[in-house]
């Protein structure tokens, strides 16, 4: 007898993403280890939760029968009272598991952006060291089609971009860092991957808490839709962010492209040349270019590049624009200078 059919889908999607980082790493799957020249490191980023439980489980099954190593990270954020002991029974599941390393991080959460852009920047910093620190191939991260909706609908919010609205990527980060296996299944999926494996799960009462957004989106907002909408709605955002993504990838290799052809023999960036770009080309071209600048992309919204579009689109001889990271742009004789003021 198998084994049941959540075991079956969690594990059939971590499989796949690790044939992909085998062949990333220029390894054979299916092969011996003994044949291979190395075993890529792999690990999991875990809060303890359902999702990234049901993720490293997958991964403890999987990573041996292709060779790979399987390692385990949990963050600490210090946000409540005994996390520090929270992360260490997570530590605890991990070598339970078989995984090494296995360990926590502490970090410390700034205010920039709000507390969950600071907390998921820290998080990531946290991350990004642990995988250099180990030269691990990939961190396997555990966003489901819930969350990708989710994220869909804030980016649909905050009046963002195309690129926003594409939500998570399966692959991301520096070389294809991170690896995002279940963005294909739905988060009552890995709960129930979890209760039949009788794997102990740990709720964040964050996740509950109305005073995030994400959270009131989650126990609110999406119930809501779906009552006035009908089932299948997390479906269709999720396919809404695949199809806007192939949409901005587009946009952004033309941007990429047409970003030489509009400066001239310095480098500097040439008015009339972005004035004949298509509006969502031209936008691609100066968010590149502030973030060249020292612009940080994360601060970097819609209304800023809007604002300096205009010196384009609307000039009448409009003074300098403050962009975040202390870069200013302003327009100059025909040309765009953008560079940290």
């Amino acid at each position: 007898m198998g084994p049941h059919p959540a075991v079956a889908a969690i594990r059939l999607a971590v499989r796949r993403v690790l044939n992909d980082i085998l062949d990333d790493h220029g390894r054979t799957p299916g092969h011996p280890p003994h044949e291979q020249p190395s075993s890529p490191l792999v690990l999991v980023a875990c809060s303890g939760g359902a999702d990234s439980m049901a993720l490293a489980s997958a991964l403890a099954f999987e990573a041996p029968r292709l060779g790979i190593r399987a390692g385990g990270i949990t963050v600490d954020h210090g946000l409540q009272t005994g996390s520090d002991l929270r992360a260490a029974e997570v530590v605890l599941r991990l070598r339970e598991l078989g995984f090494d390393p296995a360990e926590s991080v502490a970090v410390t959460v700034g205010r920039g952006g709000g507390p969950e852009a600071a907390a998921r920047d820290a998080r990531y910093a946290a991350l990004d060291a642990a995988a250099e620190r180990h030269a691990a191939a990939a961190v396997l991260l555990g966003h489901t089609r819930d969350d990708q909706a989710e994220t869909v609908l804030l980016g649909l919010a905050r009046g963002s971009g195309i690129r926003s609205l594409s939500g998570m990527a399966a692959v991301s980060g520096a070389g294809g860092r991170y690896r995002r296996p279940f963005l294909q299944l739905d988060r009552q999926t890995a709960r129930k991957a979890c209760m039949v494996q009788s794997l102990p799960v740990w709720d964040d009462p964050h996740n509950a808490d109305p005073a995030y957004t994400r959270s009131r989106l989650r126990h609110e907002g999406l119930p809501a839709l779906e009552k006035a909408l009908g089932k299948g709605v997390v479906e269709a955002l999720a396919r809404t962010a695949q199809l806007s993504r192939d949409d901005a990838d587009a946009l952004d290799a033309w941007a990429g492209r047409a970003a030489a052809g509009v400066r001239d023999a310095d480098g500097r960036l040439e008015c009339a040349g972005l004035h004949a770009l298509p509006p969502a080309v031209r936008r691609r071209v100066l968010r590149r270019a502030a973030i060249e600048a020292g612009a940080p992309a994360g601060s970097l919204f819609a209304r800023h590049i809007e604002e300096v579009d205009r010196l384009i689109t609307g000039w009448r001889g409009q003074g300098a624009i403050n962009l975040p990271g202390r870069v200013v742009a302003r327009r100059q004789g025909g040309r765009l200078v953008i560079r940290q003021g």
